[in-house]
């Protein structure tokens, strides 16, 4: 699930990137591949959580408790953007007075339009997608330094 959740994270920065002017066919091409992705990132998100309350993680390489605690941290962010990212997405949409349509499965809506709390969560939702850009890439790091400095099997566990 890691692997999924990654390559829709990607797909979903990808498509908020390219979807080119307002009113474009390519702007409703990537504004959808940008719903779906979110949203499939939201149920993999919840599926991994649960999954993860059965199933506990292999115990931590040896480190240092300030490294542990780093790690603990970095995936408790990890987990809260990977859930509340998508949710707010789909607040700014239904907020702007918009269903969420995602292709071959219709269209939904769970709250109502209020037009000055969805320039709120908009500016939240893009202003998380961007800080967690940084939190991403330090993950990504993190795993490389294990692998490649350390030598130990933290990315091995997870390939």
């Amino acid at each position: 699930m890691h692997w999924a959740i990654f390559l829709l994270v990607a797909v979903a920065y990808l498509a908020i990137e390219m979807r080119g002017p307002k009113g474009s066919d390519s702007r409703t091409f990537w504004t959808a591949t940008h719903f779906w992705a979110g949203c499939s990132v939201l149920a993999l998100s919840i599926v991994r959580v649960a999954w993860r309350s059965y199933q506990k993680p292999p115990a931590p390489e040896a480190a240092l408790p300030a490294l542990q605690l780093l790690s603990k941290a970095s995936h408790l962010l990890l987990y809260l953007f990977i859930i509340l990212q998508p949710i707010l997405g789909i607040l700014c949409v239904n907020l702007a007075g918009h269903p969420v349509t995602l292709a071959g499965l219709g269209a939904f809506t769970i709250v109502g339009p209020d037009h000055d709390l969805a320039k709120t969560v908009k500016e939240v939702h893009e202003t998380l997608g961007n800080v967690f850009y940084w939190v991403i890439g330090l993950h990504a790091l993190a795993a490389l330094w294990h692998h490649f400095i350390k030598r130990d099997n933290t990315l091995r566990r997870i390939i």
